[in-house]
């Protein structure tokens, strides 16, 4: 049994496998634990191995690269088409070994343990940031149930909150007082572990060649330099500048027929955190062009006029994107507009 092909159907405890050989014929096809599927491939002959970018995919990915093989993750989107008939694991196995093995495939570039440190600290700061938000909006809600209403803006929740539950005129009890207290001091719990967080992120934007090259592009921080260089790398796995800011979902939606191109706004596919990040960058670029007399903010201040504000912060989005690729994939250094 030659197996030049595994495709592998991921999950927590049960593996799907399914092997075919130089010609494409099936010559494997079983469910295994995920004790057997270790032994299994430190026994097989180095062959190529395929799976979905799924959930501990990297590190099947990392182990599997560790016994010699060579490893392969296809998004989910792009091995669904290959599913034939009803959908089950072992239909799912084989249509990942079908999209595998296509010759225009895109895949996804295989993540160091490094890379996901620095993700899942991002990951747990966007969680939490969330969190903050939903407390924010929990008391101004509560608070508005006794007739007090906050100025808009967390800063102003964090500084008028006390004062307010204080004014001895309103219809809060000493519960109700008590409660609020209690609010604001998670609410201050909160804003602790954020910037204890932000100051980690910090650190490791000082240690890394690639991320402090990243963050002399006006609107690129320590938060997305290190959240890029995390997730793409050295960027080699796209061709062009073009390719990254595609996969940030900063491109134009096509919808073309019959040679009539039909362009949208941005497709918004790809890494949403990412993309965010970029925009926000791009937009406090912009609430301060005023100041500024270069190449950028003239084409930008034009670009406001003849599109309006969003659509150039997008536009700086996409920009500082394809400079980042290039910063990235070809080691080159930034060049500041004259």
């Amino acid at each position: 049994m030659e197996i030049t092909t595994l495709g592998i159907d991921l999950a927590k405890n049960v593996f799907q496998l399914h092997g075919v050989n130089t010609i494409g014929e099936k010559v494997l096809s079983k469910q295994c634990s995920r004790k057997q599927l270790i032994e299994f491939a430190a026994k097989l002959p180095a062959c190529l191995i395929a799976m979905e970018a799924c959930g501990s995919a990297h590190h099947w990915a990392r182990k599997f690269i560790s016994m010699g093989h060579e490893v392969r993750l296809i998004s989910p989107q792009f091995v669904k088409p290959f599913v034939k008939s009803n959908k089950n694991d072992a239909n799912d196995a084989e249509a990942i070994v079908e999209a595998a093995i296509r010759p225009s495939m895109r895949f996804v570039t295989v993540k160091t343990v490094s890379q996901q440190d620095v993700l899942s600290l991002h990951r747990v700061r966007s969680r939490i940031v969330g969190a903050r938000t939903a407390l924010i909006n929990e008391i101004r809600g509560l608070l508005g149930e006794y007739g007090l209403v906050l100025p808009q803006g967390a800063r102003q929740v964090r500084s008028q909150l006390l004062t307010i539950v204080d004014i001895k005129s309103s219809e809060l009890t000493s519960h109700s007082r008590a409660l609020f207290k209690d609010l604001y001091e998670e609410l201050v719990a909160i804003d602790e572990k954020i910037k204890s967080m932000d100051k980690k992120i910090q650190n490791l934007s000082g240690c890394d060649a690639q991320a402090k090259k990243l963050m002399q592009l006006p609107g690129v921080g320590p938060l997305t330099a290190t959240a890029l260089v995390a997730s793409v790398g050295n960027a080699s796995m796209f061709e062009n500048g073009r390719g990254l800011s595609g996969w940030l979902g900063l491109v134009p939606r096509q919808h073309s027929s019959g040679g009539k191109n039909k362009l949208g706004g941005i497709s918004k596919r790809g890494d949403q955190y990412l993309r965010t990040l970029f925009i926000h960058g791009a937009r406090s670029v912009l609430l301060r062009i005023e100041t500024r007399e270069d190449a950028q903010a003239k084409w930008l201040k034009r670009l406001i006029e003849r599109r309006g504000f969003n659509r150039a912060c997008v536009a700086l989005a996409n920009k500082n994107a394809r400079v980042a690729w290039a910063l990235l994939a070809r080691e080159e250094s930034y060049r500041k507009a004259a």
